[in-house]
Formats: structure tokens, sequence, C-alpha cells
């Protein structure tokens, strides 16, 4: 197997952007806990996190293999460099890995194993999207957009199960926002997507329609962003003053897709601008905690 082709289909950049989920819910919730157990919280719930992250990164990769020889020819299976045995193998390993790391975890600070029933259905809809739910279409968006959310309640859990309300309105900014850019996604793949039978709303009810209804979960994203702002969060104004920046952001992108006739390269770059707009919104969370 080759290590480059290995690391490559786990993407680790999103895998560690998925993971600053885990350290925000864990800032967040720090009161009244020891700066050692918070550092091993973060390593721990970082560790879980990345593998299980990636672990479907890689089942993704090999149920697209079809879909992927057209849409995204260089990524190391459909380009031939990775064997899908070994694929395969790197999957159940580092699926493996990561809920072994969850029970290490629960085991040192009894946390009743809650944590590892959250590791374990993260990697459980991880498969189930790759399977079942990318050819659903929507469901599939909702899929994905709740497996990189779902690092906000796992982290938090990791120090109190009582969730303060704000960690739930980072979660739904998280997760419409990644919807929006879910649904988007479907526009821009929809050549492949039709080859393949994916039913995204793209092709169920056509590329502006589907565009406005990202839009929609881009504002929805906005509102659940200004929300924490009415909530006892640790330091509202860094969050107040880096919030604005990130609004910025995701409100371009929205207002974008008003554009008529959108080709697939606007498409494209209203994506990029939306995954900016999530990075910022998790830098805004982070400076929230401070």
């Amino acid at each position: 197997m080759n290590i480059k082709d290995a690391i490559v289909i786990l993407r680790p950049v999103n895998d560690i952007m998925g993971s600053l989920t885990v350290i925000i819910g864990i800032l967040n919730t720090r009161i009244d806990v020891g700066i050692g157990k918070l550092i091993i919280n973060i390593i721990l719930g970082i560790l879980t996190y990345f593998f299980i992250a990636g672990s479907g990164m890689i089942i993704n990769d090999i149920y697209d293999l079809e879909i992927d020889k057209i849409n995204r020819p260089e990524r190391p299976i459909p380009s031939g460099r990775l064997a899908l045995d070994e694929a395969k193998y790197l999957f159940i390993g580092t699926l493996a890995i990561g809920i072994s790391i969850s029970i290490i975890h629960s085991i040192i600070f009894s946390l009743n194993f809650l944590n590892v029933i959250i590791a374990a259905f993260f990697g459980f809809i991880g498969w189930i999207y790759a399977k079942w739910g990318k050819k659903s279409g929507f469901i599939g968006n909702i899929i994905v957009s709740i497996s990189f959310s779902i690092g906000l309640i796992y982290g938090a859990i990791l120090n109190s199960f009582d969730i303060p309300l704000y960690i739930y309105f980072f979660f739904f900014t998280c997760f419409f926002l990644l919807l929006s850019r879910e649904v988007l996604k479907g526009c821009e793949d929809i050549e492949g997507d039709k080859e393949q039978g994916v039913k995204t709303l793209a092709i169920r009810i056509g590329v502006k329609k589907a565009t406005y209804i990202s839009m929609v979960f881009a504002f929805l994203a906005i509102i659940f962003f200004i929300l924490p702002i009415f909530t006892k969060i640790l330091n509202p104004v860094l969050f107040l003053i880096s919030m604005i920046l990130g609004i910025i952001v995701v409100l371009f992108s929205a207002l974008s897709m008003l554009k008529a006739n959108l080709e697939k390269e606007d498409l494209s770059k209203i994506s990029l601008m939306l995954k900016i707009g999530a990075f910022l919104g998790l830098i805004t969370f982070i400076l929230a905690s401070i």
C-alpha cells in the first residue's frame, strides 16, 4: 500500500477541520474541569473523531468508485493507485482504531460508554451514507451534515452530560451550513450523479430550485449562528466580533445563489465560499470559549 495515497484517501484536512468541532465542544463546557483532564479529553477526542471520520471518507470512496471515475478520476481508487482490497482493509483498521480510542477514553473518565455509543453511531452513519445514503440524495446530505456536526455534541459530553443550549445552536449552525453546501455540490456534480442514479435534489427538482433550497439552509445557518449571543457563552465579546466576518462570507455565498444561469464553475466557487464560512464559524466557536 502506498502510504501517500493511504493518507490522501483519509482526507486528513477534512478530518482535522471536523476535529475542531470536538475541541469546541470540550472547551465550551470546560468549567470546573482540571487542566489534565481537559488536555486528555482534547487529545483522545480528536483522535477518535479523526480516525472515524477518516474511515467514513474511505468507505465513501469504495462505494463511489464508478461515480468517481466520472466526477473525481484523480482520486486514489479510481486512478488505480490504491487497490480496492487495500482500501477495505484501511477502512476496517481506521474505524477499529477510532472506536478503540473512544472505549479507552470512556474507561479513563467513567463516561458510561455514552461517548462510545456516539462514536459507534458516527461510524455507522458513515457506512450507511456510503452504501445507501448518497444515492438517496437529500437524506444523504442530512447524514453528511450530522456526521460533521456531531463532534460538537461528542466533545461536550466528555466534560458533562448536561449540554448547554449554545452547544445545540453551534450544532445547528454547522448542520445547516453543511447541508447547504451538500445540496449545492449535488448541483455541481449533476452529470455524474445522473449516470449513477443518484437522486439529488438537483436531479429531482432541477438545479435552480435546489440552489434556492441551499440558499434557505445557508440563511438558517446564519440565524443559528447569531442565537448563541443571547445565551451564557463564555466569551460573548470575542464571539460577536469574530461572528461578523463569518456572517459576511456565508451571506455573500447565499446571495450569489440568486445569480441567473449558474455554471458549474460558479457553483464550485460558492461551495468553496461556504466551506470557508464553515471554517470561520468554527474559529468563532473556539473564540467563544476563551
